[in-house]
């Protein structure tokens, strides 16, 4: 007579043996809102970005400003009927500064690879990006220079000219003392432009905020660090206006 000796039935294991199972071997259960944790994870690249979108500007605006200026100067003192009255100079600058402004900003950095490449050394990265953002910017703040000078009122220069100012002594004590209101405000303008336009250097390595927000909502679908992204630049433009109009409230003498 034979016996048959079943198999003891296998217990289910505990969940927490199952957590500490899963701790062991390093693994973590998933989160329950994989939006913040994909946020977390994105942490690090938007500080990332944010630093390059401000090395852009912190480069690109003061250059355009210096000689944005100079050039807007020239343009306003050669212009016909003005202090230097020299037509064929104004004619040739004025010119040369449509020209520039009228290529679009990503035909132009394309177009200037070459120049990008002489200057720097690579056509890629944060710094090249920089080299099609101050070529656009200047004549784009000549143009915005010459007519805050081109405001400036014409009897104020005329009664300067009646002292026996020189045409530097009229530049330096009159127009710019004049116009500094109106430049404060070219500023501004020319910050908030060129803050969305260094979306573009995504396209050519640059990184930035812009081209963060493109690749993390656009190509993986991450709407919460997209809209986390848009906020942020929207903070930067709202307090580069506040900013703005602050300094040119205290710097016009008409408020």
């Amino acid at each position: 007579m034979t016996t048959c000796i079943g198999r003891a039935p296998r217990s289910r294991p505990s969940s927490r043996a199952v957590r500490s199972s899963s701790n062991r071997w390093g693994t973590t259960p998933p989160s329950r809102w994989p939006a913040v944790s994909s946020l977390l994870r994105a942490a690090p690249e938007i500080l990332q970005a944010f630093g390059e979108t401000f090395y852009m500007l912190l480069v690109t605006v003061p250059l355009a400003v210096l000689f944005g200026t100079a050039l807007g100067t020239v343009l306003f003192l050669a212009r016909p009927g003005s202090l230097l009255r020299a037509p064929r100079l104004y004619l040739a600058l004025n010119a040369t500064v449509n020209l520039l402004r009228s290529f679009p900003f990503l035909i132009l950095m394309i177009a200037l690879i070459p120049v990008t490449r002489l200057l720097v050394g690579t056509a890629l990265g944060t710094t090249a990006a920089t080299v099609p953002m101050v070529i656009n910017a200047i004549p784009y703040f000549a143009r915005l220079a010459e007519q805050a000078l081109l405001d400036v009122d014409r009897g104020v220069i005329e009664a300067g000219q009646a002292m026996g100012m020189s045409r530097k002594q009229l530049v330096w004590h009159i127009l710019y003392v004049e116009a500094r209101s109106g430049l404060a405000n070219c500023v501004t303008i020319v910050t908030v432009s060129f803050f969305g336009y260094s979306t573009v250097a995504g396209l050519v390595g640059g990184g930035g905020l812009g081209d963060f927000a493109i690749r993390w909502g656009y190509y993986r679908y991450e709407t919460l660090v997209l809209f986390v992204t848009v906020g942020i630049m929207v903070a930067c433009v709202q307090a580069f206006q506040f900013t703005g109009n602050t300094v040119v409230r205290r710097l016009d003498k008409r408020i």
